[in-house]
């Protein structure tokens, strides 16, 4: 990869990092209550830790892949690929152990969006949490690998 180019990527992922973080504090915020509004609120803010994550891969899938579809499997596609190392054009950008985590979160934003009644089941919700708490301390180094291995 050119160094104009690698820098702009850096660049970018750096910035979606910055968000990333942003949303881990509203969701240590909000994993502190226990009421019905707190784990809707820590639930609105594990499916926006998804929707950041999926931003993330989206701008890697551009800088190399340059074509994302749209079908039906796209949020899960998205995610895999992001687990495969692609020859002769990049590295993989996450381990197997972090898609783990992520799907989990993933998994939890499509019940989130598509399931329009329902009461949350807090101990469901603190179990997403915890994986969620487990990525923010592995991402970054995944991150950092994959960038020095460009």
């Amino acid at each position: 990869m050119e160094e104009a180019k690698k820098e702009i990527l850096k660049t970018d992922i750096d910035g979606q990092v910055l968000e990333i973080d942003r949303i881990f504090s509203f969701i240590k915020e909000r994993a502190q209550g226990h009421t019905k509004i707190d784990i809707e609120g820590l639930s609105l803010w594990l499916h926006h830790l998804y929707c950041a994550f999926e931003d993330l891969f989206k701008i890697v899938a551009a800088a190399f892949e340059n074509h994302v579809s749209d079908d039906g499997r796209y949020h899960s596609e998205l995610l895999k690929r992001m687990t495969l190392a692609i020859s002769g054009v990049r590295p993989a950008f996450i381990s197997h152990e972090i898609y783990r985590l992520l799907d989990t979160l993933r998994s939890f934003r499509h019940v989130l969006r598509h399931a329009y009644v329902f009461d949350l089941d807090e101990r469901k919700v603190r179990l997403v949490f915890e994986d969620a708490t487990e990525l923010e301390k592995k991402y970054k180094n995944e991150i950092q690998k994959f960038l020095d291995q460009l």
